[in-house]
C-alpha cells in the first residue's frame, strides 16, 4: 500500500511542477519562495483524495488536474503562513528550512498570499479550457469557501484566540473540522462534482471527508507527542511549545487513539453506501490515519 501511494504521490508532483510559475522577471523572488515551499515534499495528500474521489465517480477528464495543483497550492500557503514566527514560529518544515527563515519573513507572508491568488488563476483556466464541464462553477465556489473565512481560515482564527485557554471539545472540533478539514472535504467534494455525483452524493462525500479532517488532525496531534522531528521533518512538541490544547493532550494517547479509529470506521462505512467503487481509496483513508509521519 505504500509503495502505491508514494507512486501516486510521484505522478500527482509532477504534474504539480507543470502548474508552477517560471522564476522569472523583476519578481522572480516571489517565484523562488512560491516554488521552494510547493516543492519540498510532502504527501500530496489533498490532490490525491480529490483525483481518487473523481475516479471513484467514473471520471475520466483531465479537468481534475488544475484543480489538483490548486488545492496543494492553498494547503502549501497555508503552510508558508502557520511557519511564521506571528504563527507557530517553526524553522523547519517537510525536513528543511521554512520560507521565511530562507526568504525572510515579509517575503514569506507575500509567498503565501501568491501562493493563494495563483491557485485560483491555475483552477479558473478550466473554465476556457473545458466550457462543456458544467459543474465547474459549483466546484469553484467550494475551491473557493471552504478555505475561507467559514473553513480553513475560520479554523485558523479560532485556534489563535484561544491559544493558551482551555477549549470545550465544541470549540476543539470546530477548530479541528475548519483548520484541518476544511481542505480534505473540498479535495474530495471537488473531485466528486466534476465526476457528476449528485447533491445527495456530494453530502456524503463530505462527510466522510469530515470524518478522516478530524481522524488526521488527532493523529497529527498523537505523532507531535509521541514521535520525533527527524520521522516527522518538523518539530515536535509545538503545540505544548505554544501552550495549545489537543485532543491528545487533554483526554490521552488511548482515547485519542480510539477516535481515529472511530471517526475513520464511520467515514469508511459511509463511503461504501455510495453508489460508486473505487478500491483504493478506503484503504488510502486508512493509511493516512494510521500514518506515524
Amino acid at each position: 500500500m505504500k509503495k502505491q501511494i508514494e507512486q501516486k504521490a510521484a505522478e500527482i508532483e509532477k504534474l504539480i511542477q507543470e502548474y508552477l510559475p517560471k522564476e522569472e522577471g523583476y519578481e522572480k523572488v516571489i517565484y523562488e519562495a512560491m516554488n521552494y515551499t510547493m516543492l519540498a515534499g510532502g504527501k500530496r495528500i489533498r490532490p490525491m483524495l480529490m483525483q481518487e474521489t473523481y475516479r471513484m465517480f467514473g471520471g475520466t477528464s483531465k479537468v481534475i488536474e488544475p484543480f489538483m495543483a490548486a488545492i496543494e497550492m492553498i494547503h502549501t500557503y497555508s503552510l508558508i503562513h502557520d511557519d511564521l514566527p506571528a504563527l507557530d514560529n517553526d524553522d523547519y518544515r517537510r525536513g528543511r528550512k521554512t520560507a521565511h527563515v530562507v526568504f525572510g519573513e515579509d517575503m514569506a507572508i507575500l509567498a503565501g498570499d501568491a501562493l493563494l491568488n495563483y491557485a485560483f488563476e491555475v483552477a479558473s483556466r478550466t473554465f476556457l479550457e473545458y466550457p462543456e464541464c458544467s459543474e465547474l462553477g459549483r466546484a469553484f465556489m467550494v475551491l473557493a469557501k471552504k478555505p475561507g473565512v467559514s473553513g480553513m481560515i475560520g479554523g485558523q482564527v479560532v485556534d489563535v484566540a484561544l491559544t493558551g485557554q482551555e477549549v470545550s471539545p465544541e470549540e476543539m472540533m470546530y477548530i479541528y473540522r475548519c483548520k484541518t478539514g476544511a481542505l480534505i472535504e473540498a479535495s474530495m467534494m471537488i473531485g466528486a462534482i466534476l465526476a457528476g455525483a449528485d447533491e445527495e452524493q456530494v453530502s456524503l462525500v463530505e462527510k466522510v471527508a469530515a470524518n478522516i479532517g478530524l481522524a488526521f488532525q488527532i493523529q497529527d496531534d498523537i505523532l507531535d507527542i509521541v514521535s520525533d522531528s527527524q520521522t516527522l521533518g518538523k518539530p515536535v512538541g509545538s503545540d505544548a511549545k505554544n501552550h495549545k490544547y489537543t485532543y491528545a493532550t487533554v483526554y490521552g494517547i488511548t482515547a485519542a487513539k480510539a477516535k481515529v479509529e472511530e471517526l475513520t470506521r464511520e467515514a469508511v462505512a459511509i463511503l461504501e453506501k455510495l453508489p460508486a467503487d473505487n478500491p483504493f481509496l478506503p484503504e488510502l483513508l486508512n493509511y493516512l490515519v494510521q500514518r506515524e509521519k
